[in-house]
């Protein structure tokens, strides 16, 4: 959620952030209904527990490890996914500020996939238990909940449909314009926190069939890139690309 990392470390600094969390975190309606009270807020303050800073390669929780909490990135990245019989990754998604880990363990009360910091990351840890009771007394809690999974579930659809590599990639850039905007950066230039194979992995591409599209991109003159930096200098173009996918939102 909100893009600090400092570390309280008094027992009072750690009951005033706790106290804070959420109240005073720009990103929490991107991870909780729009809308909350005061009142509501202040008492999901109370289940609030701040964990990290994660470094790069650090894992929040791994496969099998049991459910307790739902996460709620609150600064970085991360990036899911498992490991299949014959060692090959399989990313599942990439997760910034504002969205929600982890629900995908509710049913089976213990962790499906693995969850691996991109950059320096911390999270907002939501005991599910807690929150559980909590969402059949706010209204549109649980809501905000089905509603994200059901958006992972999308995500997932649009991925198995027979679309071309142009259109995977376009789609991918336009649902990370759109998820920076959501959080008030800009949608035209932002840095990739994954690498060019987690990008193929997570679109169902090789490695080098997306270095060539990056680069034919850039030719056709809508995107430029430095690194991980990226700058959409066509952002229509691109989104009449993907027109029939949809932007990627995770």
């Amino acid at each position: 959620m909100e893009a600090k990392t400092d570390v309280p470390t008094s027992p009072m600094e750690v009951t005033r952030g706790l106290r804070e969390a959420c109240m005073s975190c720009s990103l929490h309606e991107l991870c909780l209904p729009r809308g909350l009270s005061g009142h509501d807020l202040e008492r999901l303050d109370t289940l609030v527990d701040r964990r990290g800073p994660h470094h790069e390669g650090d894992h929040l929780f791994r496969v099998g490890d049991r459910f307790e909490s739902i996460y709620a990135v609150r600064a970085g990245s991360y990036k899911s996914y498992t490991v299949d019989s014959e060692g090959r990754e399989h990313v599942l998604g990439f997760h910034l500020p504002g969205d929600l880990l982890g629900l995908d363990a509710i049913y089976p009360s213990h962790h499906l996939c693995n969850a691996m910091a991109l950059d320096t990351s911390t999270v907002c840890a939501l005991p599910y238990d807690q929150l559980s009771i909590l969402s059949g007394e706010i209204s549109g809690l649980r809501v905000q909940i089905m509603r994200l999974m059901s958006k992972d579930l999308a995500d997932t659809a649009t991925l198995a449909g027979d679309f071309t590599a142009e259109e995977r990639l376009a789609a991918f850039l336009v649902g990370l314009s759109s998820r920076f905007r959501e959080r008030g950066y800009s949608p035209r230039e932002f840095n990739l926190a994954m690498s060019r194979r987690d990008i193929a992995n997570y679109l169902r591409l090789a490695t080098e069939t997306v270095s060539r599209v990056f680069a034919r991109f850039e030719k056709d003159g809508l995107i430029e890139v430095e690194r991980r930096a990226v700058r959409l200098l066509d952002l229509p173009r691109l989104q009449s690309l993907c027109e029939a996918m949809g932007g990627l939102q995770r």
